[in-house]
This record gives C-alpha cells, sequence and structure tokens, in this order.
C-alpha cells in the first residue's frame, strides 16, 4: 500500500470545500484517510424539505461524498472515480445542529470499489446509512482533472515517494 501525501490531502481538502457543490449544501469535508473520510454540515434552513426535516437529497450527496473520499487513497494518482450505484437508506430526521458523516472503504479492486456512509446527529445518533459502488476510471474525471477545471494549479503528488 502506498503512501498519502499528507501535503496532497491538505490541499485537496482545501479545495474541495471551495467548490460550488460543497458550497451550496456546505459541505466541509474534514479528513480523508486511507479507507476513511469524515465531514460536517451545520444544518440551514437550506437543507430542509418542505415538511420541516433534512431533505432526502442532503443525506444521499453527503454519503456519496464520505463514501467516494474513503476509496481515494486507494486508486492510482491517474485514476478516477465515479458513482455507479448509491443505495441511501434514511432512519431519522433532524431539524437543525450539525451532522457528521462517516465514509468508510468496503472494498477496492481494480475496477469497482465499495465504500459505506453514515450520518450521525451531534449526539451520535444514526440518521442514515448508504452503500456506494464507485467505478475506478484511468485518465477520466481524475482529481487533476477536476482542479484544472476549478481553475487551481496542479496539487503535490498523491503519494509519498
Amino acid at each position: 500500500m502506498k503512501e498519502i501525501n499528507q501535503k496532497h490531502i491538505e490541499t485537496l481538502i482545501e479545495l474541495i470545500n471551495k467548490s460550488s457543490y460543497f458550497s451550496l449544501l456546505s459541505i466541509n469535508v474534514c479528513v480523508i484517510k486511507y479507507g476513511y473520510c469524515r465531514l460536517e454540515i451545520n444544518l440551514d434552513e437550506k437543507h430542509l424539505n418542505p415538511f420541516g426535516g433534512l431533505h432526502g437529497g442532503v443525506y444521499s450527496s453527503a454519503i456519496d461524498t464520505a463514501a467516494y473520499w474513503a476509496v481515494y487513497g486507494s486508486v492510482d494518482e491517474n485514476a478516477g472515480l465515479i458513482s455507479i450505484d448509491l443505495h441511501v437508506d434514511n432512519i431519522s430526521t433532524v431539524q437543525k445542529g450539525k451532522i457528521i458523516v462517516e465514509g468508510k472503504q468496503i472494498k477496492a479492486g481494480r475496477t469497482i470499489c465499495f465504500s459505506e456512509g453514515t450520518i450521525k446527529d451531534e449526539n451520535g445518533k444514526i440518521l442514515a446509512h448508504g452503500i456506494s459502488k464507485l467505478l475506478v476510471t484511468n485518465g477520466l474525471q481524475t482529481i487533476n482533472q477536476a482542479i484544472t477545471a476549478m481553475g487551481y494549479e496542479a496539487l503535490p503528488s498523491k503519494f509519498s515517494e
């Protein structure tokens, strides 16, 4: 297993947290490491459905995000990941506060990866759980392509030498 370059991860987190979609949903990626990701969302009125509970789309986006980044360290530097299936069970709802989302890698293969995400409230109550299936793409939708599209300079090397 290659060691992930911490400077790459620090710069990556800073840049992805500035991305349009993450800003729209106020997603704050806090930790990315091999096989794991943690993010937080401070809930606001914009996250709620017309009935006053957290919208299911927020659950899905948060789990998709955490599951994706949990697998990130397992793929080559010039490989991308595309979510090809996401199953989310919405277990409970919340209206305010912070939600914490943890993504964990289940299996990283050469072409397909599996990961999961769990959303909890600040008290540790489980709100949602999901399973993600991701396609590994060589040279397509890579992080360097995303960074370039966002108008930023290239990141430090993904893996330590």
